[in-house]
């Protein structure tokens, strides 16, 4: 069953990282931060989100589910 998350990254990511990096997340920006939001179908994709997040150089600041 699909559960909602939100991941907060520091800074501000390019149209293109969040595009190719994660075109199954939604985005918006806050001040110092990207916030992605969406669907995370298993715990596979749980963690190649967060393996790209590495891979990128990015910060994760917070990961969390949101409730249904």
């Amino acid at each position: 069953m699909p559960m909602h998350y939100e991941i907060r990254v520091a800074g501000t990511m390019s149209e293109t990282m969040l595009s190719e990096g994660f075109p199954e997340l939604d985005s918006y920006v806050v001040p110092s931060q990207t916030v992605l939001f969406g669907q995370v179908v298993d715990e596979a994709h749980l963690y190649g989100l967060l393996d790209r997040f590495r891979a990128l150089g990015l910060r994760v600041v917070e990961f969390r589910q949101l409730p249904d």
